[in-house]
């Protein structure tokens, strides 16, 4: 029987990925529902590719196009973040893929839950921002969540079939486009230089964060909850390569690791067929090609997000929550040439020193930490 999906963010580049593996395997998936922020022209031809029942824009300005570009089909339009929750666990679909950027992920990420459904997350914001009432409502529900970040997608994989206690996490770092950088040279680095990363091809956003291992920092903290493992038992190495996307180490001392090259969609693939496995007969890893694996410690001076992240996971809350706001404003602002790439973990200390705290935040609590946050970082950068 296939699995319906609704994939939430089908224009980026997870979601164009996710619709290559229901492309290659027909006999599987049906693509119910798809959502865009801006790129109404892209979802327009998805949505026709795939015969999607509806669409969904956030950006309401872009509603009149793509409505009048699909009028002559029977796929319903609508407009608006609040639309994009609605349909996130509405009607017969089974399975949805989560696939935005940011907060914006959160309440999608909720309303998936509470309807019970299979969630395959790759926004790893929602874990980040509200992690404990995330989980809570998988477990009220019964609902499966499966990662598709390549780092939790490997420690998943390495922790099937196990039954005995976990010693640690270790969480691979490929130090992302900078890392080769002095600290002189990362106080002129330009957005084009920060946005060339040497292994992966991802989002603007994401590769950012990567530059400033924001991006790994709230890996950990995603761990933390997907894997019930306290942040003193999850390590981080650098492994420039990309060859091994995480490990696990057991009490008796053996580790697992699951190695291969970095292409989301073999994650994407497994999250949405597990137990099973998809056919990729062109994915092969060549040993031979990759004589060299290295791992080495992250330089925390170089990078003070990554302890920045292990904090706030510490203080639980609306800590990661603040940390998460701000980051978006900065990086933002950086991407539009408004602030210094430095400034960005220093606009993030701002509003974790100035922000209020909520040490059992409900939704309502992380909404308003949200936007306190977002306007600290603003205030900081004078934007």
């Amino acid at each position: 029987m296939k699995q319906r999906l609704v994939l939430l963010g089908s224009t980026g580049s997870i979601g164009v990925q996710t619709l290559d593996i229901a492309r290659e395997n027909p006999d599987l998936f049906e693509v119910r529902v798809l959502t865009a922020r801006r790129n109404w022209e892209l979802l327009a031809a998805q949505a026709r590719e795939f015969d999607a029942d509806a669409v969904v824009i956030a950006d309401k300005e872009c509603y009149t196009p793509l409505r009048e570009t699909l009028a002559d089909t029977d796929i319903k339009v609508y407009a608006g973040e609040e639309a994009v929750e609605q349909v996130a666990g509405a009607g017969d679909t089974d399975v949805a893929v989560n696939a935005l950027v940011g907060y914006a992920g959160l309440a999608p990420t909720v309303a998936v839950l509470r309807a019970g459904k299979k969630l395959a997350l790759a926004n790893k914001e929602s874990l980040v921002v509200g992690g404990e009432t995330v989980m809570k409502l998988a477990e009220e529900h019964r609902a499966p969540i499966l990662p598709i970040d390549s780092e939790h997608s490997a420690i998943f994989q390495c922790l099937a079939g196990e039954e005995s206690p976990v010693r640690r996490l270790i969480v691979t770092c490929s130090g992302g486009s900078l890392r080769d950088f002095t600290p002189e040279q990362l106080e002129t680095v330009t957005v084009e230089q920060a946005l060339r990363h040497p292994q992966w091809r991802m989002g603007a956003k994401i590769t950012i964060d990567s530059s400033t291992l924001v991006n790994k920092g709230f890996e950990v903290i995603e761990a933390h909850w997907l894997f019930g493992t306290p942040a003193d038992r999850i390590a981080v190495l650098l492994h420039p390569q990309s060859i091994v996307h995480s490990m696990v180490e057991f009490e008796d001392g053996a580790i697992k690791a699951q190695l291969g090259t970095p292409d989301m969609r073999m994650p994407i693939s497994y999250a949405l067929m597990f137990p099973r496995r998809a056919f990729r007969p062109d994915e092969r890893f060549d040993f031979l090609a990759h004589p060299t694996l290295s791992f080495a410690e992250v330089d925390r001076t170089k990078y003070p997000a990554l302890d920045i992240a292990y904090d706030c996971l510490r203080r639980g809350g609306t800590a990661a929550c603040t940390m998460n706001g701000s980051n978006e404003v900065a990086v933002a602002a950086f991407l539009g040439g408004k602030c210094r790439w430095k400034e960005i973990v220093r606009a993030i200390e701002y509003a974790l020193s100035h922000a209020r705290f909520a040490a059992q935040p409900s939704l309502d609590d992380y909404a308003a930490a949200n936007a306190e946050s977002r306007r600290l970082a603003a205030e900081y950068l004078r934007l």
